[in-house]
């Protein structure tokens, strides 16, 4: 029976689909949507899907050469089964008709009825409703695939599914409908999360680590990368991919597109730049994994913060989210916690890094929208406390539920691979399959 339920699903998907076509459109008299943003709203759509094969490279790259194929395959597979469940159901939850700020109902645009015509989302009257559905299902993509660093080289690919699937539902969800619907609790609030640090790598880092802990140590920890010049390319498919992901979450092709560019760029510079000069401050050569993980580090740090701070500032955000990070790793590998790919030091503590310094360096200036104030460094507190207040929240919300859905998933399927499975490695074991 377990063997064909999966497809079971599908084909009940199937009959959904045919019972409710949404083929009904929406004419709204005073549409006003842009070509020019349309046309850079598809490009960074496009951009921020080619984020997760890179983080299938970067990830890949590290782990023992007989679990190249099946992390990979761990970051692939969102991009199918995360899409399957946003557009039935997905996205109705994260920007439907709020229900007391928390999540949306899942009837608001159930199967993507209302999707076609000219329908706008309310905060981005520029764009096809359809294609804000779609950028923002690139976020909901890569979310639950940046945890699978934590417990990369053990898990059992079938529990992962059953995994993924509740943490998109139960915990990114209501984090995206809290943060980015005008009637989430976290956006009347006052929070600031301009392309996800609070939604995307904050609840995946306390996700990984959640996950670290739960599926304790590998029997193998030790072991070289299978191969840094995957690191390297990961790193450069995300670098660029990011420029969607910061610069798209202007929802359009105006000046706060290119200062979201600007700083994303800025601050990841210079976060790879701080964690190879602090490594050899610390007496070791300076090492091309290093740069690639303080890149990726600054473009965590700049997420929340890229449409809201000022270029010099990025700096400064992507220098000490990067030293904070280091340290973070430097701490864990002193620790019993096996995560794996330092995913919570790197993404969880990067992204509360750049949640604190948005409520820091944020300058009404550089974004009118932000009408909560301005940041800590121009003598205002309001903004910086409801950050403080915010990060609390979402981190236990995250670690807490992350730890209930692992214990969930593991009644339903075991979790962890069995010893034998482990030593012979992930890609022979799981997928059949050698790189």
């Amino acid at each position: 029976m377990k063997k064909i339920l999966p497809f079971i699903i599908l084909a009940l998907i199937v009959v959904l689909a045919l019972v409710f076509p949404s083929i009904d459109t929406v004419t709204i008299a005073d549409s006003k949507i842009d070509s020019g943003d349309t046309a850079w709203l598809l490009t960074a759509t496009a951009l921020v899907l080619l984020m997760t094969p890179g983080l299938a490279f970067f990830y890949g790259g590290m782990v023992s050469k007989k679990n190249v194929l099946s992390t990979m395959m761990q970051s692939f597979v969102c991009m199918g089964v995360i899409t399957v469940i946003w557009v039935i159901f997905g996205f109705s939850l994260a920007f439907g008709d709020s229900i007391h700020g928390i999540i949306g109902n899942p009837a608001t645009f159930f199967m993507m009825k209302g999707m076609l015509g000219n329908a706008t989302w309310k905060l981005a009257p520029t764009i096809p409703l359809v294609l804000f559905a779609m950028f923002q299902l690139k976020f909901a993509v890569i979310t639950p695939a940046l945890i699978t660093g934590a417990f990369a080289e053990r898990i059992r690919f079938t529990s992962y599914l059953i995994f993924i699937c509740l943490f998109i539902v139960i915990i990114y969800a209501p984090l995206a409908h809290s943060a980015w619907h005008p009637d989430g609790l976290m956006f009347k609030a006052g929070v600031l999360d301009f392309a996800g640090g609070t939604v995307v790598h904050m609840s995946a880092g306390w996700a990984a680590l959640a996950s670290a802990l739960y599926l304790k140590q590998r029997n193998e920890k030790a072991h070289n990368p299978a191969r840094i010049s995957y690191i390297l390319l990961g790193t450069g498919l995300l670098w660029f991919g990011w420029f969607g992901f910061n610069a798209g979450s202007a929802l359009g092709s105006g000046t706060l597109a290119a200062t979201a560019l600007a700083t994303t760029t800025t601050a990841s510079a210079a976060a790879a730049m701080a964690w190879i000069f602090f490594e050899m401050i610390r007496g070791h050569k300076p090492t091309v994994m290093g740069a690639c993980i303080g890149a990726v580090v600054g473009l965590v740090a700049i997420t929340p913060a890229a449409g809201f701070v000022s270029i010099p500032h990025s700096l400064v955000i992507g220098i000490v989210a990067s030293v904070v990070s280091s340290l973070v790793v430097l701490w864990r590998s002193k620790t019993s916690i096996d995560d794996t790919l330092d995913v919570f030091p790197c993404h969880g503590v990067g992204g509360m890094m750049g949640m604190l310094l948005t409520g820091v360096f944020a300058h009404q200036n550089v974004n009118g929208g932000n009408t909560t104030g301005n940041g800590l460094f121009f003598g205002e507190t309001h903004l910086f406390f409801t950050h403080v207040v915010a990060l609390l929240a979402v981190s236990v919300f995250a670690f807490v539920g992350s730890l209930i859905l692992l214990k969930v998933t593991d009644l339903i399927s075991p979790l962890r691979v069995t010893p034998e499975e482990e030593i012979a490695g992930l890609d022979i074991s799981q997928h059949g399959e050698e790189l």
